[in-house]
């Protein structure tokens, strides 16, 4: 491990509910929940207002609902978020050639390979620093971790949240996680926290006292070995640049085992949607969907699909990895999902019979209202006008008398509209219409930070 604490970890605070905040004074201060709002939808963001309700990522939205009933809940906008993570990603990419994506909203940055940060000081200067430009060009926040390895610097920003910086100094790793729960290390989920703690192991520094011969025996070897290696704070792993990564990937692992059949496909198809996320903010593609299947036993499977071309349609690795999840037996309970694609490239092949069938899908998916991408949506529809414009909730419209604003809400042929911008100083006015109003159009998403204003 490195002697100076110049890896950086940024991640963005409840990022898309801190988007939809920030575009939407009438919200700001307010519970939001980002997601799907179909009967079977889950929850892709919770605002910290509404977490201390009990609301969390990956939560069905009917719990969700019964949990903050006063939220609003809106339906992502997937191109606003990609447009954030692009001026974030280019302001880590200024600070160094070695920028690891894990997400939209969060990466791993190298400040040594760019020669910004050599010591404490310098590394804590280019934290600061980086948090204020990202407040300047988006209007977000962000928490920022800086540690002499990965694993330190995540423990880092999770712990600066939200809004802050938290620098762990070299030789102060083992005294920082000897008191802390094992969780808190990569690689345990709750299923392996209680075959811990049923062991008698609840603390980091229990697991260094157990020694690496008995987490072996506990949880094998490879999974015990690099357990133990974190407890003492071992962690040697490379910040590698997505562009030079052979797959991207992206899991979950579940408070409780999953064992409703219809909630696993829920799961695959959000991790596949996340996915794809992280493929396209790499502007890459890739021919092979790989699903991974973590199984109430402990026993790990791994299917795989390879297309017949490489791909960055999120609903060609939604079908594969549906038709991946067929071929696995769930039935005793899921404790973690992950969806991945290899075989990247950096060219995306069309595939014309992927697209003839989203567009026989078309009506289903319009119908739809759980779907939670934008892409989703605009890819299955056909070129023709549809005879229905459907108003997703806090989608933006404009209208032509009253200008730009976001669905409230739609229901029985009417339409409700707070008409307001991100650089409104009060919250806007409401006015409903008839969903078919000639004056009534979606519109783009405005910049959060208003152009010019530095």
């Amino acid at each position: 491990m490195r002697t100076a604490p110049t890896i950086l970890h940024l991640d963005m605070d409840a990022f898309y509910a801190s988007a939809e905040q920030a575009a939407k004074p009438s919200l700001r201060g307010k519970a939001v929940v980002v997601g799907g709002l179909g009967p079977r939808g889950v929850v892709a963001t919770a605002s910290y207002e509404a977490r201390k309700f009990g609301v969390h990522s990956a939560m069905p939205m009917g719990q969700a609902r019964r949990l903050a009933p006063n939220a609003a809940y809106l339906v992502p906008r997937f191109r606003l978020y990609r447009e954030i993570s692009e001026q974030v990603m280019g302001l880590l990419r200024e600070l160094s050639p070695l920028v690891e994506p894990l997400s939209l909203d969060e990466a791993f940055v190298d400040l040594e390979a760019g020669e910004t940060a050599w010591d404490e000081v310098s590394a804590h200067a280019v934290g600061v620093r980086l948090r204020a430009d990202i407040r300047r060009v988006t209007g977000l926040t962000g928490s920022v971790g800086l540690a002499a390895s990965k694993m330190l610097a995540k423990i880092g920003s999770e712990e600066a949240k939200p809004d802050g910086l938290v620098l762990i100094r070299p030789g102060t790793e083992r005294a920082l996680l000897g008191p802390k729960s094992v969780r808190i290390l990569p690689g345990v989920g709750p299923a392996t926290g209680d075959h811990l703690r049923r062991a008698g192991i609840v603390t980091v520094e229990e697991i260094a006292e157990a020694g690496e011969d008995e987490l072996v025996r506990l949880l094998g070897k490879s999974h015990g070995s690099h357990l133990y290696a974190m407890a003492l704070a071992h962690d040697d792993r490379p910040v590698v640049a997505e562009r030079d990564s052979k797959s991207v990937s992206v899991e979950d692992t579940y408070d409780v085992d999953i064992h409703d059949r219809v909630r696993v496909r829920m799961e695959v198809q959000r991790l596949a949607d996340r996915c794809v996320e992280r493929l396209r903010a790499a502007e890459r593609s890739g021919r092979t969907v790989v699903l991974k299947v973590r199984r109430y036993d402990f026993s790990t499977l791994t299917r795989s699909e390879t297309l017949r071309g490489p791909t960055d349609d999120p609903a060609v690795v939604r079908e594969a990895a549906a038709r991946l999840l067929e071929g696995v037996d769930t039935t005793g309970g899921v404790r973690l999902l992950g969806v991945g694609v290899s075989g990247l490239a950096d060219f995306t092949q069309e595939d014309l019979f992927a697209q003839a069938a989203a567009a026989e899908r078309a009506a289903e998916v319009v119908e739809d209202t759980e779907a939670v991408t934008d892409e989703a949506v605009e890819e299955a529809v056909p070129a023709e006008p549809v005879a229905e414009r459907r108003w997703m909730a806090g989608h933006d419209v404009r209208h032509a008398e009253f200008g730009p604003g976001w669905v409230q809400g739609s229901g029985l042929g009417r339409v409700t509209v707070r008409f307001e911008t991100p650089y409104s100083r009060e919250p806007g006015r409401v006015r409903t219409f008839r969903v078919d109003d000639p004056e009534l159009e979606p519109a783009e998403p405005l910049p959060l930070v208003e152009t010019g204003a530095g």
